[in-house]
This record gives C-alpha cells, structure tokens and sequence, in this order.
C-alpha cells in the first residue's frame, strides 16, 4: 500500500497546528474520526497504541518526516491521515531536526507484511526531496493529493 492507496483529501490537514508529536498525532486521529475512518468510541484506545508504540522510539525518521503508526484490531483496513506543519513539530526525531510532514497511518492487527510493506512504501516517498519539497509548498490539501498521486505513478 502506498500514500495514494490511504489518503483521500479529507486525511490531509495542510495546517496542522501541534507544537509536538503527540499533540500532532491527537490532531490526525481527530481527522481519522472526523471523516468517519475510525469510531469516536474507539479514538482514546487508538490513540493510546499509537503514543505507546511512539514513546519505545520517536517516528522521527530525518528530513522532517514523522511516520507514527500503529496496529489494531479496532480498524479492518489500512487507513491513514497527512499532516503538514509550516513552522516545523518537535517529534524527537533522529536527526534532531523538526517535522513538517507527518504521515500517521493504521493497520489492523495481525498483519504484519502488510505493515512493514506500507511503512517502506511510505518511507521511499518521503525521502524524495523533490516530493517533500513539493508537499511543503503545495497551497491546499487537493493540491498535496495531487502531488501524491503523480509521484505514486
């Protein structure tokens, strides 16, 4: 699975406002439950493996990328949400630096090809400079899905 395949317009939040990552992760599950990709009833427990699994090591992969996921049987399909920060989340990130855009994505629980298939997917892309530097400057959330769809080509 790649960004394409998860990501409508809805899921991507061009302004995120978070000062951190968690604060960041909150905003995309809000976003996830806003479009209806998750249940309000299960938002807090969702939340909670996602931070837990980000509190063992920061998704904070360089070049202003944060990836938070997680696995969980609340979900039965692949989802996710986009975030872009202008001014930069501290996600704790490998290289010290802050994250602009932040790909928060689910798999349901149990499928673990499927998971490292769409984090290594999902990685590639965001390492293209010319990609994050197109997401970055696009001026809305269509225009950044766009941008995704011509690059997953």
């Amino acid at each position: 699975m790649n960004l394409e395949d998860i990501l409508t317009p809805d899921n991507i939040n061009p302004e995120l406002q978070a000062a951190n990552r968690w604060e960041a992760i909150d905003e995309l599950i809000t976003n996830l439950v806003n479009t209806g990709k998750i249940k309000a009833e299960s938002r807090e427990q969702i939340a909670a493996v996602v931070k837990k699994r980000e509190s063992s090591m920061s998704t904070g992969i360089g070049f202003g990328i944060g990836i938070p996921h997680a696995s969980t049987d609340l979900i039965y399909e692949v989802i996710g949400a986009f975030g872009r920060s202008k001014g930069g989340v501290n996600f704790e990130a490998l290289d010290n630096q802050p994250v602009k855009l932040v790909m928060l994505f689910l798999v349901p629980q149990g499928q673990f090809q499927k998971h490292l298939h769409t984090l290594a997917n999902i990685a590639k892309v965001l390492h293209k400079k010319e990609f994050r530097q197109a997401l970055e400057s696009a001026p809305d959330a269509e225009s950044m899905m766009k941008i995704i769809r011509d690059h997953s080509k």
